[in-house]
């Protein structure tokens, strides 16, 4: 049978699995800007001596029409704008990305809670949040790194948030090893109706891939991007 608990300092409910028988591109990025800008640019010189030309060269007694000479002017403007706009636009990517890295440097040794469904079993505990809309029952299925099914498990849950806690032991009591595990959670309200439920993993973020765009965050093992964080929890 589970047994639901609640543990210190945690105001919603746990849920206990039983512990017995029974129970990733930026280079590519980078170039094509590169190509971008240098084709606008070439575009500009070429515009350049091409109206150079056409004022040296003019026909005194036909010179160039007042007309034409104001549109190409105007062209020579919006090219020149385009040009500046792109610089512009540069700087404002590589302050972002510096802002980014910044951020994603302030959660180094914080615990936090982001949305996903592999949690790190480590000295005989793995733990998970659900969030439930309303109470619902809710069939529970724990895969190892490989894909194989080390646990299942069914138990009536109320709405809210719920700390599913798993003891790294099989239906036959059999203790799996530490490592990554990943929980699938399915569930049902009275009337049979499909419940959608959201998974969430808790951990220290142990570090930062500042290579990546955006930055990566390790936690227990598994990346996340700055927009998966839920939640920033107090150390105690």
């Amino acid at each position: 049978m589970a047994a639901t608990s609640i543990l210190p300092g945690v105001s919603s409910n746990v849920v206990s699995a039983p512990s017995t028988v029974g129970s990733g591109t930026s280079s590519t990025a980078t170039s094509t800007k590169d190509v971008a800008t240098s084709t606008i640019a070439g575009n500009f010189q070429t515009f350049l001596t091409l109206l150079t030309t056409q004022l040296k060269n003019q026909n005194p007694l036909d010179p160039l029409d007042t007309n034409q000479f104001t549109q190409q002017l105007v062209q020579f403007a919006q090219v020149e704008q385009q040009l500046k706009s792109n610089d512009q636009l540069t700087t404002l990517v590589s302050l972002q990305k510096t802002a980014q890295s910044t951020q994603a440097l302030t959660f180094v040794g914080q615990t936090v809670g982001v949305d996903g469904s592999t949690a790190q079993l480590s000295n005989g505990q793995a733990q998970w949040n659900l969030s439930i809309p309303q109470a619902a029952a809710v069939s529970v299925s724990i895969q190892s790194a490989t894909g194989q099914t080390v646990y299942t498990g069914s138990f009536n849950m109320n709405s809210g948030n719920q700390q599913f806690v798993w003891d790294g032991r099989d239906a036959a009591g059999t203790k799996w090893p530490d490592g990554n595990y990943t929980l699938t959670a399915t569930a049902k309200d009275i009337n049979g109706k499909p419940v959608g439920v959201a998974t969430e993993v808790e951990g220290p973020v142990d570090s930062v891939d500042l290579t990546q765009n955006p930055p990566l965050l390790s936690v227990s093992g598994q990346n996340y991007t700055l927009d998966k964080i839920k939640r920033v929890v107090r150390s105690h």
